[in-house]
């Protein structure tokens, strides 16, 4: 995928945004079919090939945002798809799917995207940095509307929008975020955390959401049921209610740490900075595990006076993986090379050795 196609510092990673020291991002995403055709995992491969038509005009047709880029993503080669995955524009699913398949993405804030015959045949989603829930809901809501107006979506009076899982069916509506949480791993209450969120019908997940694990101590935290509620009504429960429970539980573990296990906060911090500084091989999941201690270090001031800021911090969780170090290093990698190359990637970012 071109330099030119996708900006290297989406929204959601630039560290702003009410409650960023927690909260990394806030995503609104609406599942949508349109009537008279199958769900993609029973349509025929015509029907699909139509239902990428028919979005293609009508998505393009709006206006929705002068930078709206498609991309169709037969087109594109395994790399180039895991990039959008590394991104959070597309799902695995998405990237690993057969047939007529592709995503519209608003460039180069990368706030809207909508993926086409993914398990449903619109897959809208807005994500912002930070808490910023209302107004990810706000755009989506309007972009859904404008959309409606020209698609005849599949809707039932009595269960609302009908979808290919049961579970998204009435407001279609997922409501996310993902939370940094590694002083409430650190302090062993991870898993109250979890009990406390399936007593309230929400969904743990791992940085690259379902079927992937918390890697780094970040989690994606979901609503799990869209039926009988309204849109905003889920929105408005999930922004004023939960999240800011979360984010205070990890701020009172944060504090907790600084005032009572001080040496062992630096010591994992700066223990995972000089590592980041001097290794000389770097898996992705160890760099993921260093990175989140030393976004710890940077949103509690134990590392205060490094230089490192936390938007720097983020945009090297992207560009740890492996398809975007592939993409800055313009060359394929086996696995070997790859560590070789993200070590040096990391000890250039981060700086000399303290």
């Amino acid at each position: 995928m071109s330099k030119q196609r996708f900006h290297d510092h989406a929204e959601w990673l630039r560290g702003d945004g009410p409650g960023h020291d927690v909260v990394l991002s806030s995503r609104v995403r609406l599942a949508r079919n349109f009537a008279g055709f199958n769900f993609p995992g029973r349509a025929s491969q015509d029907d699909q090939a139509r239902v990428m038509e028919l979005a293609k005009e009508h998505i393009t047709g709006l206006g929705l945002d002068p930078g709206v880029v498609w991309v169709d993503l037969e087109a594109l080669d395994a790399e180039e798809r895991t990039v959008l995955v590394e991104r959070h524009l597309i799902s695995k699913q998405h990237a690993k799917g057969k047939g007529a398949r592709g995503v519209a993405v608003s460039n180069p804030d990368e706030r809207l995207s909508i993926m086409i015959n993914e398990e449903d045949h619109l897959r809208i989603q807005v994500i912002r940095s930070g808490v910023a829930l209302a107004e990810a809901f706000d755009q989506i809501d309007s972009v859904d509307d404008r959309l409606e107006s020209r698609i005849d979506y599949a809707f039932s009076p009595r269960f609302g929008y009908l979808t290919a899982c049961p579970t998204n069916v009435g407001t279609g509506i997922r409501v996310s975020v993902m939370l940094h949480l590694p002083a409430l791993k650190h302090m062993g209450e991870m898993d109250k955390v979890r009990k406390a969120a399936k007593a309230m019908g929400l969904a743990v997940r791992g940085f690259y959401g379902e079927g992937s694990d918390a890697v780094g101590d970040f989690y994606q935290l979901s609503n799990q049921t869209t039926l009988g509620r309204s849109e905003r009504d889920l929105m408005v429960g999930f922004e004023r209610d939960i999240v800011p429970k979360v984010v205070e539980y990890e701020r009172m573990a944060r504090k907790n740490l600084l005032e009572r296990r001080r040496a062992f906060l630096e010591d994992r911090v700066w223990r995972a900075l000089g590592i980041l500084r001097n290794a000389r091989l770097m898996k992705a999941d160890e760099a993921m595990e260093h990175l989140s201690q030393v976004r710890l270090g940077v949103v509690s001031g134990v590392l205060d006076g490094s230089g490192l800021t936390l938007p720097e911090v983020q945009q090297l969780l992207l560009f740890v993986q492996p398809a975007h170090l592939q993409k800055a290093r313009h060359r394929q990698m086996d696995q070997a090379e790859r560590r070789l190359e993200r070590a040096r990637l990391l000890r250039e970012a981060m700086g000399p050795s303290a």
